[in-house]
């Protein structure tokens, strides 16, 4: 199973946009299911409900972060590679939806989008788009991943 199906999976078990994305990549990561999703929880639903940037980006994000980032305060030039990673990544995905922004991306819903999570039921699996944006953040990681 790749990152994207995984992300997929994950997000259909019930988890957020973010955890989903993070929870892909745990292993790669060095960190449990449960440490990876704990790490992302703030994150879906625009950051904590929100609806600001999208969890599934900001998720790509944490693992870009992990995965790719640097440690060292003084590294200028590695501070100035990955934030060169991460506008990369961000446009990629905004080539793809239009927007890194949860409301926007979800604008299409018929129902008032809510900042307290909303009961995963089938008809809720039915009208969200987010298993796409999940699936697209995990592709955009594993292409980069495999440029490195």
């Amino acid at each position: 199973m790749n990152h994207a199906e995984k992300a997929r999976d994950l997000f259909r078990e019930g988890y957020n946009c973010a955890q989903s994305v993070v929870g892909a990549f745990h292993e790669e990561m060095g960190l449990s299911l449960s440490e990876a999703t704990r790490l992302a929880s703030s994150f879906g639903g625009g950051m904590g409900g929100l609806r600001e940037t999208c969890g599934a980006v900001t998720g790509m994000f944490l693992v870009a972060g992990m995965l790719m980032g640097y440690d060292d305060p003084a590294d200028y030039d590695g501070k100035k590679a990955h934030y060169a990673r991460i506008r990369q990544l961000a446009e990629q995905f905004r080539q793809k939806h239009d927007t890194l922004v949860c409301r926007e991306l979800l604008r299409s819903l018929p129902e008032k989008l809510q900042k307290d999570p909303q009961p995963r039921t089938d008809q809720y699996y039915k009208v969200r788009p987010c298993v796409r944006f999940v699936e697209t953040a995990a592709e955009l990681l594993d292409e980069m991943l495999q440029e490195q």
